[in-house]
C-alpha cells in the first residue's frame, strides 16, 4: 500500500486547529494528503470581528477560508456538501457509503478523524462514527491505521493517554498560517490570546503546538 494521509472532518478549520501540523509534517516528507471535508460550516456563529460576514454570506466566505487554508497545507480537498449542525441526523451507513467511495478509490494508509463520543461537537462524533465506519468496510487487508481525536474534558479519565502525542513546533508556523487563513473562525478564536500576548503566533504555539491522537482498534 503506498503511503496517502485521509482527513475526514465535518467543518473548515477542523484541520486547521486540529491536525495541521501533523499534515505539514506528512507533505515535508511528500507523502500525499486528502481533505474530505463533509462542510462549509455554514452555520457558525462567528461572523468576524468587527462583523464582516452574514448568514448568506458565510458559506461562500467559510469555502474560501478552506480552498486557502488547503493552499497553505498542500493538501487535496473534497467537499463533501452535508449541511452544518445536521450531521448527527444523517444515517451512519449512508454517510459511510459516501467516504468509502473516497477511501476505496485513494486506498490510503491512514485515515485521520474524530474520536465519537470524545469530539465535544454532534458533527464531530457523528463524522468520526461514519469514517471509521468506512474504513471498517474496506477489505481487511486494505485497511489504513486510524488516528482518532479526542478533546472532550473527560477524554483521559475515559481513554487514557493518547498513543500518538506529535510535537509540531517545527512546522508551526504552516499550522498558523493555517489557522489564520480562516480569519472568520481564527478572529475570535485567538482573540484571547491576542489581548495577552505580544507575539501572536509564539503564544498560539504553547496552546496548538502539539497534536494528538488515539490508534483506533477495529
Amino acid at each position: 500500500m503506498s503511503e496517502h494521509v485521509v482527513v475526514i472532518y465535518p467543518h473548515p478549520d477542523d484541520e486547521a486547529f486540529g491536525a495541521a501540523g501533523t499534515i505539514a509534517t506528512f507533505r515535508e516528507k511528500g507523502i500525499p494528503v486528502t481533505y474530505l471535508c463533509g462542510t462549509l460550516g455554514e452555520m457558525g456563529r462567528n461572523m468576524g470581528n468587527p462583523t464582516f460576514a452574514t448568514r448568506e454570506t458565510l458559506p461562500n466566505i467559510r469555502k474560501e477560508e478552506l480552498i486557502k487554508a488547503c493552499e497553505v497545507l498542500d493538501m487535496n480537498l473534497e467537499m463533501l456538501g452535508y449541511r452544518d449542525k445536521t450531521l448527527e441526523f444523517e444515517s451512519t451507513e449512508e454517510v459511510a457509503k459516501h467516504l468509502f467511495s473516497y477511501l476505496d478509490e485513494i486506498k490510503p494508509s491512514l485515515v485521520i478523524t474524530h474520536y465519537p463520543k470524545y469530539a465535544v461537537h454532534p458533527d464531530h462524533d457523528a463524522f468520526g462514527a461514519a469514517a471509521i465506519r468506512a474504513v471498517e468496510m474496506m477489505a481487511e487487508e486494505e485497511r489504513p491505521t486510524v488516528w482518532a481525536q479526542a478533546f472532550s474534558r473527560d477524554h483521559l479519565e475515559m481513554l487514557g493517554e493518547p498513543d500518538i502525542q506529535n510535537d509540531v513546533t517545527d512546522v508551526f508556523t504552516t499550522k498558523f498560517k493555517s489557522i489564520l487563513a480562516h480569519k472568520s473562525q481564527a478572529d475570535g478564536m485567538l482573540s484571547t490570546v491576542r489581548n495577552e500576548a505580544e507575539d501572536l503566533e509564539e503564544a498560539a504555539k504553547v496552546i496548538f503546538g502539539k497534536e494528538t491522537f488515539y490508534t483506533w482498534k477495529f
